[in-house]
């Protein structure tokens, strides 16, 4: 038996994170896979849980070493997903989601194809500005750059298999939550899942 690997990918400010925090606190089978970075611990941020914090030259050996199921350099930040850490976890029947941008979730595509693919929109440019100035965390210029990242993301959007446009939280839940349900009814999962069941029902 093995669980499924969720990709969870979407433009900076798009609320990825609050909606994939929502949906751990309801689901407890599903768990987030904890990425690496060199970047800097923020406020309130816990090694471990938030992230694996180490230095560059510990990512570099790591990736040298081939750990990373995906990996990427972002505000001159690298981040990396362990790929020892999904496997075992996979094959124990958790679900497993990762929470990364579209060239990382491209990369886990090539290794694990059968991985499931969800890429959260906004409901527009203008609520998505919107969300950026109200975190007040970044001035003009950088949001600026954070808008004109976040079109080049969402040009991407054609290559995933779920689209969320999230307008209200609890609607997109919901959609996200309907996902994660119906592939864990997926034909090969269940006939795994109920091998014995199934074989005593049609004897």
């Amino acid at each position: 038996m093995s669980g499924n690997l969720f990709i969870v990918s979407a433009p900076s400010g798009a609320g990825k994170t609050s909606l994939v925090g929502a949906l751990l606190k309801s689901n407890r089978h599903i768990a987030l896979s904890v990425s690496y970075t060199t970047r800097t611990p923020r406020a309130g941020e816990v090694d471990g849980k938030d992230y694996h914090f180490v230095s560059r030259e510990q990512f570099l050996e790591m990736a040298q070493k081939g750990d990373f199921l995906e990996s990427a350099e972002v505000y001159g930040n690298l981040y990396g997903t362990s790929q020892s850490w999904i496997e075992k976890e996979l094959v124990s029947g958790r679900d497993i989601l990762l929470e990364i941008d579209w060239q990382g979730a491209e990369q886990v595509r090539r290794l694990m194809p059968h991985a499931i693919s969800i890429f959260i929109l906004p409901p527009s440019l203008s609520a998505l500005e919107t969300r950026l100035q109200g975190r007040g965390q970044d001035s003009p210029e950088v949001i600026a750059r954070r808008m004109q990242a976040a079109r080049d993301d969402i040009s991407h959007v054609a290559e995933f298999d779920y689209v969320i446009i999230n307008d209200k939280l609890d609607e997109a839940l919901k959609q996200l939550d309907a996902v994660v349900i119906a592939s864990g009814l997926h034909r090969d999962s269940q006939l795994t899942r109920h091998a014995t069941l199934i074989n005593q029902l049609h004897k």
